[in-house]
């Protein structure tokens, strides 16, 4: 039978390994112990003197509907102009101030362009708007120049005059004038769309 023998000063790892790893757990929980105190408490903050106080909501009330609002949306027609009908399809951008209390409950300008569905080209206005409340309902009057555009002739001018109703859409009717093509009827909807509010 044969002995293993070590050689004197041979470190063997297998009986050092133990210890090595038994100092190094000494180590972590002496210094944990030390950096955190159990006896120690934190008090509480002091309570506060007064009560915490908010600031009120900017936010208007809901039913308050007064200010400058900037309206986009679309607008159909149609119009009775050189002894027929046609229809015509556009856009309408409005900028109007509105005081729902006073006489003058609403005043601005509307601008827009739509384009004939049968005589080909189109047309371009600019309108002053004015309204004020009749039985909860807001109506008014607009009045302002146009051109008339067609694809085989020059641009024409002309005017118009016409009346409104605001029940969510807008209905309106009107009439008025192009130079050489004389008088014009036409009745149609907006759709008031609302894009900014002061």
């Amino acid at each position: 039978m044969e002995t293993k023998r070590a050689v004197v000063g041979t470190i063997l790892r297998g009986g050092w390994a133990p210890v090595g790893l038994t100092v190094i757990c000494a180590c972590f929980l002496g210094v944990t112990s030390a950096a955190a105190d159990p006896t120690t408490t934190i008090p509480d903050p002091a309570s506060r003197a007064n009560p915490p106080v908010v600031a009120p909501a900017g936010f208007r009330p809901s039913w308050d509907l007064d200010g400058v609002y900037l309206w986009l949306g679309p607008t159909v027609a149609a119009s009775r102009i050189e002894g027929g009908w046609d229809s015509i399809v556009g856009g309408d951008l409005s900028v109007l101030r509105v005081r729902e209390h006073e006489t003058l409950a609403t005043i601005g300008g509307s601008a827009g362009a739509a384009v004939w569905t049968e005589r080909g080209g189109g047309r371009i206005w600019a309108d002053m708007v004015v309204g004020t409340r009749i039985g909860g309902w807001m109506v008014g009057t607009t009045a302002g120049p146009l051109v008339e555009l067609s694809d085989v002739s020059h641009p024409r001018v002309g005017g118009s005059v016409g009346v409104f109703g605001f029940v969510g859409v807008t209905p309106f009717a009107r009439v008025g004038y192009v130079d050489k093509l004389g008088g014009f009827a036409e009745i149609g909807v907006h759709l008031a769309l609302p894009v900014l509010r002061r």
